[in-house]
């Protein structure tokens, strides 16, 4: 796959100059920590069209063994940056729309890696998938679980909805198939479907010829999404009848497809599709899919038959009229195997929420498999993003990354003074799970301790943005913070790169991929101990676990757990330069790619299909 620069945001995003982006207008005052305590959790609502970047610029790359000019010291009166064209605020195109070298990742990386010796063909039934239609972590999980799998000599197809948004050019060898016609609401909709390659990846697209799918994002088109979820559920389920198609493995993801074990179950699996067995991986356990009855009726199915506390009832509505049913219990229920993306998140949702009780009845086969990260995507040693290359063995060019990404977002002290501000990078859905209170207390104690910080995010909720907006207005034409409301992928490379600090205070956090990417680029990452990160950062402060600590701790809601922390990390950066440079060298290091988690999804997957005899 030839990665290009192409940038993924609102239409509604400035696009002609950066500086438009510090022109916000006034908002009014939203309270976070009410917001913290509610925890109302929505979808990211983003543009996945992805645009052309701007020719007229071009970033012409280091490569690591041209930093002849940095010296490993620290010393930087010598700087030659002879190759670089060097960002500003003022510039007309913004430095992460410039044109970008293109780089083919769709085999590197994995060398070394040996094939499995039982292959399987495993399909992935998803809502998302990257770059093509991508939202949150979702999508990454797809992508790098699916390329893993596919190195490890396993047969891999992801199956997708065919959204409008996608860009075409995007996906490789893109060919219409067939047309077919699978059931919806009394009717059997013509449906075509395309095959592709993303990243490597086959992929099958699925495209009703109906209204679903339609509009300029992935989440939020004028169609019923559950209604959709659920067609395209059975759809998968039909075009692998009609194909003749048996794989070992359908493994679902989240609410969207959660509706399909049932259908396979109590359908399907009395018609011709008897090999297939079902994985689900839930990857945030606060997003139910609450249906109705009679939508479930719209898919073939009788929704009267799981409204029963075993089957698909949703906990929460029992007594109530009407009583209501959730797509993700009946998932839970229906499916073989059942995974989610942490081993402390599992724990989590085993003691608390209203599906635990479900999970506690469906241990036996629930289990906690921990993200990975694809280590071709995320490689600061040959990333086409960034202005210079590094690694741990010659991490110079990350202090060439820092110094760009100051000067161009207007936040670079004189070249000498660099290294001695702290930079946090914080890029994150602006959502009260990621613990917006937190956020914009480190807002203030980062500049109150003379540090720089920026955050990249977006925010569905319109309180939120307009929150988000004023502290922007407050502070972007400052010296020290940088507020950036929108999504860029370019960007988010750049930042990881540039940062000497990643900020992930999540108030609960499923796995995580923030710190495991900031940690890949040198990024030392500062976590609230929850979920995921409870699995992957360790405090550099506990001397019982000295040989595996690469962060920064705290475990409370609370702002001055926050500060606290902060104030650790600050006096280490600035007290032990030495320690932390080993820290850096030591968290670029550290192994979090797809390999080691695909091994244990695999012998999932091993103990639950049908083997041959």
């Amino acid at each position: 796959m030839i990665i290009r620069g192409c940038s993924s945001q609102p239409t509604s995003a400035p696009r002609s100059c950066f500086s438009t982006l510090f022109l916000l207008p006034n908002s009014n005052r939203y309270s976070f920590k009410k917001r913290a305590t509610t925890l109302k959790h929505e979808l990211d609502v983003v543009s996945c069209r992805f645009n052309s970047p701007p020719t007229n610029f071009r970033i012409q790359a280091l490569e690591a063994n041209k930093l002849d000019g940095v010296k490993a010291e620290g010393s930087r009166t010598n700087l030659q940056y002879d190759h670089l064209t060097w960002p500003s605020p003022s510039d007309k195109v913004p430095f992460w729309k410039r044109e970008f070298p293109s780089w083919d990742i769709s085999d590197s990386g994995h060398v070394d890696i040996r094939k499995d010796s039982d292959p399987i063909h495993i399909i992935h039934v998803t809502a998302e998938m990257a770059p093509i239609a991508k939202v949150g972590g979702l999508g990454d999980v797809v992508t790098g679980l699916a390329r893993a799998c596919l190195t490890r000599g396993h047969t891999v197809d992801v199956f997708l909805p065919f959204y409008e948004c996608i860009n075409k050019q995007h996906v490789k060898e893109l060919t219409l198939i067939s047309t077919y016609g699978s059931y919806h609401d009394g009717s059997w909709i013509p449906t075509n479907v395309y095959r592709g390659v993303v990243f490597g990846i086959p992929v099958v697209f699925i495209e009703p010829t109906n209204h679903f799918f339609k509009g300029q994002s992935v989440y939020g088109g004028s169609y019923d999404e559950l209604e959709a979820y659920l067609f395209f559920s059975r759809a998968c389920l039909e075009w692998l009848q009609v194909s003749a198609t048996q794989p070992d493995i359908i493994h679902v993801h989240e609410w969207q497809t959660a509706g399909l074990p049932l259908l396979y179950w109590d359908m399907y699996q009395y018609l011709s599709l008897q090999k297939p067995r079902i994985v689900l991986t839930i990857h945030n356990m606060e997003h139910y899919g609450e249906c109705r009855q009679e939508q479930l009726n719209k898919c073939g199915l009788d929704g009267s038959v799981y409204s029963t506390e075993e089957k698909a009832m949703d906990d929460r509505t029992i007594g109530h009229n009407p009583e209501r049913l959730s797509l993700l219990k009946g998932g839970i229920v229906y499916s073989n195997a059942v995974v989610t993306v942490s081993p402390t998140y599992l724990k989590e949702t085993l003691n608390s929420g209203w599906l635990a009780a479900t999970l506690i009845r469906h241990r036996d086969k629930y289990f906690g498999i921990l993200n990975g990260i694809d280590t071709a995507i995320w490689n600061p040693a040959t990333d086409a993003f960034l202005p210079a290359k590094f690694d741990a063995n010659q991490i110079e060019g990350k202090k060439i990354c820092k110094l760009y990404v100051q000067r161009g977002l207007g936040l670079a002290p004189e070249a000498q003074d660099s290294a001695k501000v702290p930079l946090v990078v914080c890029i994150t859905r602006l959502v009260a799970q990621k613990g917006l209170h937190l956020i914009t207390n480190a807002i203030r104690h980062v500049e109150a301790l003379n540090g720089q910080m920026i955050i990249l995010g977006t925010a569905p909720d319109a309180r939120v943005g307009s929150e988000f907006e004023g502290l922007a207005r407050l502070h972007n034409e400052g010296p020290s913070i940088r507020i950036l409301q929108m999504y860029s992928e370019e960007l988010s490379h750049m930042l990881y790169a540039a940062a000497d600090i990643v900020l992930v205070p999540s108030i609960y956090e499923p796995c995580g991929l923030s710190q495991m990417i900031g940690m890949r680029y040198g990024a030392v990452p500062l976590v609230r101990k929850t979920g995921g990160l409870a699995d992957t950062v360790f405090d550099m402060d506990d001397q019982s676990h000295s040989e595996i600590a690469n962060g920064f701790v705290f475990e409370g809601i609370d702002e001055g757990s926050l500060n606290c922390t902060l104030d650790r990390a600050f006096s280490f950066y600035h007290e032990k330069p030495n320690e932390w440079r080993d820290t850096v060298k030591k968290v670029l290091q550290m192994d979090n790619s797809w390999n080691n988690a695909a091994g244990k999804y695999i012998d999932v997957y091993n103990n639950v299909r049908v083997k041959h005899h």
